[in-house]
């Protein structure tokens, strides 16, 4: 199809998806080729997983240190992103921006000197807690649903201190809402959807969103079929999510954390594998994980026009599409 006035938009408006998954899922040619694709599609901004609850600081430097000496090598296509100003240089040379974040604070191993060191290494976000509890804070099928430790505390200053973007995806709800008091800084769900469309634990109530919005903060909507509550996940699936943040609390804080998975049966074998982390087998009811789908990076035009089409404003749709992300950086990162 002809997507025009996507195009239109597309040649300088910032597109950033805030959690692009690669955890070495699959073929590592077929998540790079994965990366094209989202180039080829409009994508200028992309935030790589390079490590989880399940990983340690060896693990997670040796990740970071594999992906670096990738993308150092192909600078006619990548840019490793230090500063915002790096980014908007990136787009104007065609290249694709990349920075890092974590699924889980675990990578930090207990000592609070490693999120400077990882931030100086690209590590631009980390969410507090992956599906189950660790020493910040609870996951979201923890059911006791506890609230922030006291060393969580301590990694949201520290976090606030160095410019790293504090994210509540994945996590409790009560940690979550207690982490809202506590940061100084812009709190992000970096890919969660809202429950009121979509009634999975994964996604999140309109009290988080508002919480969140009152942070300055931004939802990132997730482009995975589960959480969409669509079995195709559909373009129409994910402006209904938009919509419904966007009439909430205001186009401002609402992004793209799509989520996308080129390999979801490697992805998911190694979730599996990952017991004490695995979601529960009844948060498929909705959807049998095998049959889960991704909104696709050839679907960004259209998801563009059809935003436009609907009577968004440009303005409001360069917000969503990637420069409500870009104020949040803005002003937390150091």
């Amino acid at each position: 199809m002809n997507y025009s006035k996507a195009s239109n938009l597309h040649k300088d408006a910032l597109v950033w998806d805030m959690v692009v998954p690669t955890l070495d899922a699959g073929p590592p040619e077929e998540k790079y080729a994965a990366l094209s694709r989202m180039a080829s599609s409009g994508f200028d901004f992309v935030s790589l997983t390079v490590g989880l609850d399940w990983d340690g600081v060896d693990d997670a430097l040796g990740n970071i240190g594999r992906e670096r000496a990738y993308f150092l090598s192909k600078p006619d296509q990548y840019c490793l992103i230090e500063t915002v100003g790096d980014i908007l240089t990136a787009k104007k040379k065609n290249r694709l921006a990349v920075s890092f974040h974590f699924q889980g604070t675990n990578p930090i191993d207990y000592d609070l000197n490693m999120v400077e060191t990882f931030y100086k290494l690209g590590v631009r976000h980390m969410l507090m807690a992956y599906n189950a509890k660790n020493a910040v804070g609870d996951g979201w099928f923890e059911p006791g649903d506890g609230g922030l430790s006291r060393f969580g505390v301590h990694l949201i200053e520290e976090m606030n201190r160095i410019g790293m973007i504090v994210d509540g995806s994945h996590t409790g709800y009560r940690t979550t809402m207690e982490i809202f008091e506590i940061s100084k800084d812009p709190v992000i769900f970096s890919h969660s959807n809202p429950r009121s469309i979509c009634d999975h634990g994964r996604n999140i109530r309109d009290d988080q969103i508002l919480a969140c919005a009152a942070s300055g903060g931004v939802i990132g909507i997730c482009g995975v079929s589960l959480f969409l509550g669509d079995p195709e996940a559909s373009t129409d699936a994910l402006v209904n999510h938009i919509k419904y943040i966007s009439d909430l609390a205001g186009p401002q804080h609402v992004g793209l954390g799509l989520d996308y998975v080129n390999d979801q049966q490697a992805l998911a074998q190694k979730i599996d594998s990952q017991v004490a982390w695995a979601p529960p087998k009844e948060s498929f009811e909705l959807q049998p994980q095998k049959e889960v789908k991704y909104f696709q990076p050839e679907q960004l035009p259209g998801l563009t026009d059809t935003l436009l089409n609907a009577g968004y404003s440009e303005l409001d749709v360069r917000g969503f599409l990637g420069e409500n992300w870009l104020r949040v950086a803005r002003q937390v990162w150091k």
